[in-house]
């Protein structure tokens, strides 16, 4: 009774808090491992465009494909569906040009903390590596698959082999799609066996990330098939693209994590079950350094790095577009503002986790 008492509490102190007139219904969490905030505000930058410190393709045709005189058409121009959609019926934050900033508080700037920060609300101060090891904290998709409304209505689908251990699958108990082995008692999600069979033997670039189209499209083939009301999407050639210096394939790969957004969010407004219901949070495990040499990079012993950005659509969050003289918001704060939009208490569920970030959750000015 105790146990029911307190629940119903948190419950009605989160619809005090956000509004208990929230129309979300499904909710979508998207990320690019390692996407800048700097080209996602301000579009390509010159210096790594050259040969010198970054381009190992034809200059004259990427500097067609992507640059453009003024930071706002360059930024256009590599992500369409940000600013000619988010932009104009959500809000994107991190804009530091603006006195945005987002950043994470894990002190170490790179994925599992990352991952873990903003998926439980906590940065974990034994999260200090990148290895395969079962994660103890409880993620916001764990827990929403806990909830009677939402059990068998949780989903991911990740790149980075190690997520499956990130999100603890086998103790989440919602199916995953990874193209990689998982750890044992994983459920996996069902897709196409075509799928499967080019993802597995597509795995001719990197060890442990896989091309981000095999993603998408078992994101998609789930919002068909499973219909998920809580889902987790992870891209990752971004950081492996800057990581070599690739400067024109983290580009193609940034505008194509910004076609995927898109696609998603045409599918979701197509069918009755996301129409008008579904919104998403879209941002990064962690930033990279600064050009024209350490955005290939990042890490503790990059400042920089710490620094990264997130945006909201729909129907809940008020379109404010591009942020600018907010408060510093932290990654830890996504996991909760997840929760929040389904009306869902994970700060009050968790207290060691972060507060939601109340201005984007429709919450009731005072």
């Amino acid at each position: 009774m105790t146990r029911f008492l307190l629940t119903s509490l948190a419950l009605t102190l989160t619809l005090n808090l956000f509004g208990a007139e929230l129309k979300t219904q499904n909710i979508f969490l998207i990320t690019a491992d390692g996407l800048r905030w700097q080209e996602v505000f301000r579009g390509a930058e010159e210096m790594p465009l050259t040969k010198e410190f970054g381009n190992f393709g034809n200059s004259n045709a990427i500097r067609k494909d992507f640059w453009r005189e003024t930071p706002e058409a360059r930024r256009e121009v590599l992500f369409p569906f940000l600013w000619g959609t988010v932009a104009k019926e959500g809000q994107l934050w991190g804009n530091r040009d603006m006195g945005s900033s987002v950043r994470v508080s894990n002190g170490h700037n790179f994925s599992y903390p990352g991952y873990n920060e903003f998926l439980t609300g906590y940065a974990d101060p034994k999260i200090n590596s990148n290895d395969k090891i079962l994660n103890a904290n409880t993620n916001v998709f764990e827990w929403l698959n806990t909830k009677p409304e939402f059990r068998e209505r949780v989903a991911a689908s990740v790149n980075w082999d190690v997520l499956p251990w990130i999100l603890n699958a086998p103790r989440a108990g919602f199916p995953v799609w990874s193209s990689f082995q998982v750890p044992d008692g994983t459920e996996r999600m069902s897709v196409p066996s075509a799928l499967t069979e080019m993802a597995e033997r597509g795995q001719t670039i990197w060890s442990g990330v896989s091309l981000d189209t095999f993603v998408g499209y078992a994101a998609k083939h789930a919002v068909r098939t499973l219909k998920p009301r809580a889902m987790y999407v992870s891209f990752g050639e971004t950081d492996d693209w800057a990581h070599e210096g690739n400067y024109e394939r983290y580009l193609r790969s940034a505008r194509e994590f910004d076609r995927f957004i898109g696609e998603l969010w045409t599918l979701a407004q197509s069918l009755p079950e996301y129409r008008g219901t579904t919104t998403f949070v879209i941002s990064v495990d962690h930033g990279r350094g600064p050009a024209p040499v350490a955005w290939k990079n990042h890490g503790k012993e990059i400042v920089d790095s710490a620094y990264m950005w997130f945006a909201v659509l729909g129907p809940d969050t008020t379109a404010l577009g591009e942020r600018s003289n907010t408060p510093l918001i932290k990654q830890a704060q996504i996991a909760a503002t997840v929760g929040a939009f389904v009306r869902q208490d994970f700060h009050g569920a968790f207290p060691q986790s972060a507060p939601a970030i109340a201005e984007v959750v429709g919450a009731k000015q005072p």
